[in-house]
């Protein structure tokens, strides 16, 4: 007779195991008797009782995010797509109102999303809601609290994480962009320009400049080494005129053999003579002597003007 009573005892074990269940952390239990709210129960070794008493279902108190995809329009009539994130979790001390008063959270949120993003966006240009996605989110973010806090949900923070244009308004934004930029560098590039234009030319001024200072340092030390040749020339009982020649022959001279010892350059002519020293010193002579009385003559006519 004692093996009729292993399957009661059996079942009987079973059934007080059954009366003891486990909560996780961060996690509610809601417990039904007879089909009628008993009791939530938090995280640990929870006990109920058996056959009579049954888990209902589970609500987790983590917070959880759920992203919208919305597509809308704006103010200058560009669509978009928006991305919201929407991060809540049900309140502790709501679990009843968040178990039994809504049956699927998720689609309230998102109508509530939906409503409010189409009716707010509508009221921006596409720029606008670029810079004032912010006030976007915290739009949403007021409305969903205000309808999900009967519903035992709290908005913990809700977020716009993209912002999407039709495909051609993107491409016509980064031409746009791609102008400005090319506008900026050209005009870097126009100022770069003037400024080189500009110390390139004050750069040739001063090399005219420090030029000609040489031309006339070279020529006044010719004409001073001259006048010393003159004076050396004198002492030894040479008068200025011979003097003045044999400088001249000499460097006459000196010419040659500089241009004949120069292989590249061109056919120059010259006279060759010894008088041509002499020649071109008396037309040196006559030309000086020539301006030196044209010079004289202006000089007359300009004082005979201004007495009249």
């Amino acid at each position: 007779m004692s093996y009729y009573f292993i399957p009661i005892i059996f079942v009987g074990f079973i059934i007080l195991i059954s009366a003891f269940f486990i909560v996780k952390q961060q996690t509610a239990a809601i417990i039904e008797r007879f089909g009628k709210f008993q009791s939530v129960r938090q995280s640990g070794l929870q006990l109920k009782i058996p056959l009579v008493d049954r888990i209902a279902g589970r609500l987790s108190l983590k917070i959880q995010q759920l992203d919208v995809i919305i597509e809308t329009k704006t103010l200058d009539d560009v669509f978009v797509r928006l991305k919201v994130s929407v991060q809540y979790k049900v309140i502790r001390d709501k679990v009843y109102d968040a178990f039994y008063k809504l049956d699927y959270p998720h689609d309230q949120i998102t109508s509530y999303v939906f409503d409010v993003v189409r009716a707010e966006v509508p009221k921006m240009k596409l720029d606008d809601v670029f810079v004032r996605k912010d006030d976007v989110a915290i739009a949403v973010k007021k409305e969903l609290n205000e309808a999900m806090l009967n519903y035992g949900y709290d908005i913990i923070k809700t977020l716009v994480t993209d912002i999407d244009p039709d495909a051609q308004v993107k491409e016509a934004m980064n031409r746009i962009n791609a102008s400005e930029r090319e506008k900026v560098a050209a005009q870097f590039e126009g100022d770069a320009q003037r400024i080189l234009i500009v110390e390139r030319a004050k750069a040739e001024a001063e090399s005219k400049r420090l030029q000609g200072q040489g031309i006339a340092d070279q020529r006044r030390e010719i004409a001073r080494g001259l006048e010393e040749s003159v004076d050396v020339l004198n002492k030894v009982g040479i008068n200025s005129q011979e003097a003045s020649a044999l400088i001249v022959v000499t460097q006459h001279y000196d010419t040659l053999q500089a241009i004949g010892q120069e292989t590249n350059s061109n056919l120059i002519l010259l006279p060759n003579s010894p008088q041509a020293g002499s020649n071109m010193l008396n037309d040196m002579v006559a030309s000086f002597t020539a301006s030196n009385q044209i010079g004289e003559e202006m000089k007359k006519q300009n004082k005979k003007k201004e007495g009249e």
